[in-house]
């Protein structure tokens, strides 16, 4: 009886075609699959396999583009705690997204925090629905800290933009 049992098991893996590796892994929604491939691999360069998406180019849009795709990263590291990744993944995937805008747009080419964030997601998720409060609040936490940074970075290019403008304004009049 026990050696059909395992003959069964065996059967169902093979039915399934998937390692055991591959089993582990959480299946994520197929809407934020969709959106981490728009932000980091929508377009190919011909003739090579670098791809980018639209968070290389929106992101060019000074201030605008960083809050616009910052946002959008928001809601994958929301959807971390949605599959239960464990906090120090979260802190992770806000690394993935907070360092960007100190390093600059052209990073965002190569570094494609949003799909980097997904395979964290499928690797360390518990499933789907098991984020606690905990989380949430941790969550929250980070994205307060991360709008901060994004926030000051804006105020320190603005007020670049504006000692700039006062010293030509200066130097003409």
């Amino acid at each position: 009886m026990e050696d059909l049992d395992k003959i069964e098991a065996g059967r169902k893996s093979d039915r399934l075609g998937l390692s055991k590796q591959e089993r582990k892994r959480i299946e994520v929604e197929e809407s934020l699959e969709t959106l981490s491939h728009y932000l980091d691999g929508l377009f190919r360069i011909p003739g090579t396999g670098w791809r980018f998406g639209l968070d290389s180019l929106i992101g060019l849009i000074p201030n605008v583009g960083d809050i616009s795709t910052s946002l959008v990263s928001f809601y994958i590291l929301i959807a971390g705690v949605r599959y239960g990744v464990p906090k120090i993944t979260l802190v992770r995937m806000a690394f993935n997204i907070g360092a960007i805008p100190f390093v600059g747009d052209a990073f965002d080419f190569f570094w494609k925090a949003n799909q980097q964030n997904m395979d964290l997601i499928r690797e360390r998720g518990a499933g789907r629905g098991k984020g606690t409060t905990g989380d949430w609040i941790f969550v929250t936490l980070i994205i307060l800290v991360l709008m901060g940074l994004l926030l000051g970075s804006i105020f320190i290019s603005l007020f670049i933009l504006w000692y700039l403008v006062y010293q030509l304004g200066q130097l003409l009049g």
